[in-house]
């Protein structure tokens, strides 16, 4: 369904009127954690008057991640068309010194699944860690050589402090719902959400429910390109949809998605992280990835806005699905919907039986997140900003279709 036009109550404050506040020190600033109860004990309209600032947070792994370095000119100067660090591939279809590299990329000569379940110790995310840790890492390259780039080769060794740019970009974060992972088969299956065991024998699920960001505006009001984001502990941004942003979906009765919907692109510096919420992960079986941590302030505008940042676990609602065939054969076939309270009591009933739940995600750590951002709007370290342009509500995700070459 397409998300409903949103006819606020009228307008508490302005994203100016918040700012001024901010930079005051008298802003009130609560975490998505705290606000349920504190709305239940004022009521909604008083305490919208008085609450600023909600501040909303997830910490997990991201495939979609990776950064672009650059690492300045060597004498004489070098155009890389190959490049490796930590004997990691990077990217280097950019400028001369340029790379990409991704969090999911596998070391070289890693065998990766040729003797299953693969290991996957060390990628492109843990690179990524290591970077933003301060630690020293090795830069392989080669050229073919050109005349106004000679070397051919180099090698060196560096940190994130010899870099002039070491900017975090990520295509796909922040997944506003995901899938509960169970396996319907008769074999282990190892997957990017973890090991499932034969016969629903467990599940694993991987969000921050009721702390999570865009569970805490599902209609995209706040939440947009150009917000400003707190991205494991660097002042970043928002700077496009995510890539398979799907706004139209099915919603429950709160407007809250019942699948994956929406996603967010994000940015920052990472000379400005903190490596406490950055953290390479390997997934037996499947690969690498990247866990990150982000935070999102959502401006209390008006009574509805703050009504929607009271999401409870118990209202949202993930579907089960099943990744030993209907994901991978994409069926489209859901096998139940639980609640994400239902989730982290840490048992999930599916068709009648009951089935132990684990998390791939941290509570625990998307609260210290949370909080942590309050703490920086209080000090008057971070405010608030009004979103360039929305994120589209009425996009649906489109396959890939496979067709025969024309004639």
């Amino acid at each position: 369904m397409i998300p409903p036009v949103v006819q606020a109550r009228g307008a508490v404050k302005t994203y100016e009127q918040i700012n001024r506040k901010i930079e005051s020190g008298t802003a009130v600033v609560m975490t998505a954690d705290e606000i349920m109860d504190y709305v239940d004990r004022k009521g909604l309209d008083a305490a919208a008057a008085e609450v600023d600032v909600v501040t909303t947070a997830t910490f997990g792994p991201m495939c979609s991640s990776g950064c672009t370095l650059n690492f300045g000119h060597s004498q004489p100067k070098i155009r890389m068309t190959e490049a490796w660090i930590n004997d990691v591939p990077a990217y280097t279809g950019l400028a001369a010194v340029d790379v990409f590299l991704g969090a999911t990329q596998l070391r070289h000569a890693d065998p990766a699944n040729m003797d299953y379940p693969g290991e996957f110790r060390y990628g492109g995310g843990h690179v990524i860690e290591d970077l933003v840790a301060g630690k020293t890492l090795q830069l392989f390259a080669l050229s073919y050589g050109t005349d106004e780039y000679p070397r051919r080769e180099i090698r060196t060794y560096f940190t994130i402090d010899d870099l002039n740019q070491a900017i975090m970009v990520n295509p796909r974060n922040c997944y506003q719902n995901y899938n509960v992972a169970i396996n319907d088969s008769d074999t282990t299956r190892h997957t990017y959400m973890g090991q499932l065991e034969p016969n629903r024998r467990n599940a694993n699920y991987c969000s921050a429910g009721q702390l999570s960001p865009l569970l805490n505006d599902p209609l995209y009001e706040t939440i947009g390109i150009g917000t400003r984001i707190w991205l494991a502990g660097a002042q970043g941004h928002i700077y496009a949809e995510g890539t398979q942003h799907a706004g139209h979906c099915e919603r429950s009765g709160n407007d809250v998605p019942m699948e994956g919907a929406g996603t967010l692109g994000l940015t920052a510096d990472m000379k400005e992280m903190n490596a406490a919420f950055i953290r390479g992960a390997s997934f037996r079986g499947y690969g690498v990835s990247l866990a990150v941590g982000v935070g999102i302030p959502i401006p209390i505008l008006n009574a509805d806005i703050l009504k929607r940042t009271c999401v409870r676990d118990a209202e949202i609602m993930a579907p089960v699905v099943d990744y030993s065939h209907d994901y991978p054969e994409k069926t489209g076939r859901v096998l139940a919907h639980v609640s994400y309270a239902q989730l982290r009591s840490g048992e999930i009933e599916v068709e009648g039986k009951p089935v132990r739940v684990g998390s791939l995600s941290s509570y625990h750590k998307a609260l210290e997140i949370a909080t942590l951002l309050a703490d920086e709007i209080r000090r008057g370290e971070f405010r608030v900003s009004e979103p360039l342009r929305k994120l589209p509500a009425n996009r649906s995700m489109r396959p890939l279709t496979i067709r025969p070459e024309p004639s």
